[in-house]
């Protein structure tokens, strides 16, 4: 499929048909990079911590966020005010 590179303001730009972007998933944003002189658009990566502190609240009503290892105590812990 060709397209025609339109200026828009400063830039230039495509206009990619609807059946196009539903086949990949692309909705608002997408993630744009060049790889071996072609411009690649992809769906966008979850961020790394996406849906970290749901998980988390998750593991603690669940009772699964207990220590792993006992806690070590200092010799002088009892004297420290919380």
């Amino acid at each position: 499929m060709r397209a025609t590179i339109r200026k828009i303001g400063n830039s230039q730009g495509v206009l990619i048909p609807k059946a196009l972007l539903a086949q990949t998933g692309i909705d608002h944003i997408a993630e744009m990079a060049v790889e071996n002189g072609a411009i690649v658009l992809r769906k966008p990566r979850p961020a790394v911590r996406e849906g970290w502190a749901d998980a988390s609240r998750a593991l603690a009503a669940a009772g699964g966020d207990a220590l792993v290892w006992p806690a070590f105590a200092n010799e002088d812990d009892a004297r420290w005010e919380w």
